[in-house]
């Protein structure tokens, strides 16, 4: 663990927290007060204390406006250096991790952990610093994709029997204690709606009596033909999922495209 001198320190704190919740615990509050313990042992002064809330550490830099703004107040001299509980808390990300430290020292800046101390700047003649450091960085990087694959794994075993998985349980289904129940006032609704179907009323005419009957959606809005459809036709309720799985993966690929333009500008 690298000893950290004496020397009174303007410190900006960063904080991060992952998002779809805290896994490990490891909140704001604790993440604060462990870095604010460091900082008083070491005599340094916390100047600014800036957070990012249910960001991914994977997250680039500039998407991160609390990152962002510990950057900028090391850029504009107001802060001495940054002071993070750790080093995956900057970024889990080897390539995120790295671009913040180059910032960091390319001003003459410092960057602490509380679990490690200084992290000095890279040297030419100690290149096992930059070694350690790194491998260090990929092993959280490796960490964050195991989690990730877990999660997506435990998702699908549970879908698979039959359990509740994930997202907004559908209508006529509540989710209680993270298991699937029925609603009883939303299978009522949905019975009729069945039961309406079945006298030869079109989709229109079912979404016209709902909304007649001020009976709200899953989401307390007014009724559409395009929802009755999908709640009353295995095809469409198919279709429907189909197309938001199109729309989540080119939605994935234009964040890729958008990160890669955005290093492509820096280098340019």
């Amino acid at each position: 663990m690298t000893t950290t001198p004496r020397t009174a320190l303007r410190l900006v704190m960063y904080l991060r927290v992952s998002t779809g919740g805290q896994l490990d615990g490891y909140g704001l509050d604790t993440q604060e007060s462990d870095c604010r313990r460091w900082a008083k042992k070491h005599g340094h002064k916390v100047v600014k204390v800036c957070t990012d809330g249910a960001v991914s550490g994977k997250t680039a830099d500039d998407e991160r406006p609390g990152l962002t703004e510990a950057l900028g107040i090391i850029a504009a001299g107001e802060a001495d250096g940054i002071l993070a509980p750790t080093l995956d808390r900057v970024a889990r990300e080897l390539t995120v991790q790295e671009a913040a430290l180059s910032v960091i020292w390319a001003y003459g800046s410092r960057a602490f952990t509380v679990d490690h101390g200084e992290h000095v700047a890279d040297d030419e003649d100690d290149p096992m610093r930059k070694f350690v450091r790194q491998v260090m960085g990929a092993a959280a990087d490796l960490e964050r994709g195991l989690i990730a694959k877990r999660l997506r794994n435990g998702r699908k075993t549970k879908a698979a029997a039959g359990g509740y998985a994930h997202g907004a349980p559908a209508y006529g289904q509540k989710a209680v204690d993270k298991e699937l129940t029925e609603d009883d006032d939303e299978a009522a609704v949905l019975a009729q709606m069945r039961t309406w179907q079945a006298e030869g009323l079109s989709i229109r005419a079912i979404t016209a009596k709902l909304n007649e009957a001020e009976i709200p959606t899953k989401r307390g809005g007014r009724w559409h033909p395009t929802t009755v459809n999908r709640l009353l036709s295995p095809d469409a309720r198919a279709a429907a999922r189909q197309q938001s799985a199109h729309a989540r993966a080119a939605e994935r690929e234009q964040t890729k495209r958008s990160r890669a333009d955005r290093i492509l500008h820096r280098l340019t």
